[in-house]
């Protein structure tokens, strides 16, 4: 699972995939949390190597 800083003026969709800096599937947002103000998304991951994603972007299809 990762966890995800948000963008509080574009909440995402629930259920929405998750794709990586070269537009490949890295999982499924799950839950948004945390403050209004910072919201937080949990992604339950498809890929094994998860560490490559640690301080990169990732964007909402």
């Amino acid at each position: 699972m990762l966890i995800v800083e948000c963008d509080a003026a574009k909440l995402p969709r629930l259920y929405s995939h998750v794709l990586d800096k070269r537009w490949k599937p890295v999982g499924k947002l799950v839950d948004i949390f945390g403050n209004i103000a910072s919201p937080y998304a949990a992604v339950v991951c498809t890929i094994q190597d998860r560490e490559k994603l640690i301080g990169e972007k990732v964007f909402i299809k």
